[in-house]
């Protein structure tokens, strides 16, 4: 089942990889809300050990997914980006709860492996902001916590496993999604 789980959700995310570099819409329509479902699915058949907070923000970031999906005006924009800022801080949560005992980054350290983190937020920012009107606020904000996520993320190394960092810092920088954060 674990392995079954896992090749549905890589051939939906390819697929949906497809869809959007080829701007085959319908297909894109179809695939991207089935993406964090089958996420989902592959968590609960993989691990014995489930957080259910990590399963709502989930939740939240699917049903962001959705509603940006749906977009008919600024009001979906902005329910959307509340979705995804609720699992983003979710996200925090669990990366600060889920960690095992170890040695990590120090003080310098952090603040070191840190500033890339911090330059793709201040850019994100920094591109974007004369361009967003009234949504500037709404957008400095998100990005400020995809940031802290992402660097919550990086400062779970030395408390988990290599596989499990990993995963983790490059799944909280792939929210750095420019398109998204412009409405596009």
């Amino acid at each position: 089942m674990r392995k079954t789980s896992l090749l549905v959700f890589g051939t939906l995310a390819a697929t949906n990889l497809i869809a959007a570099t080829f701007n085959l819409a319908l297909l894109n329509f179809i695939t991207k809300p089935l993406l964090v479902p089958a996420l989902a699915v592959y968590y609960l058949v993989a691990t014995s050990q489930r957080s259910y907070l990590f399963l709502t923000a989930l939740f939240f970031c699917w049903l962001g997914d959705v509603l940006l999906m749906l977009q008919r005006d600024e009001l979906f924009f902005i329910a959307g980006l509340v979705a995804f800022l609720t699992g983003q801080v979710l996200y925090i949560i669990c990366y600060r709860n889920f960690r095992s005992a170890g040695t990590g980054l120090t003080g310098p350290q952090q603040i070191r492996f840190s500033l890339p983190i911090i330059l793709a937020g201040t850019g994100l920012v920094t591109i974007l902001f004369p361009h967003l009107g009234g949504l500037q606020i709404p957008v400095l904000v998100y990005a400020l916590v995809i940031t802290v996520m992402a660097m919550q993320a990086l400062f779970r190394y030395g408390y988990t496993n290599s596989k499990k960092f990993c995963a983790g810092i490059c799944g909280s920088t792939q929210f750095y999604d420019f398109r998204f954060v412009a409405g596009y």
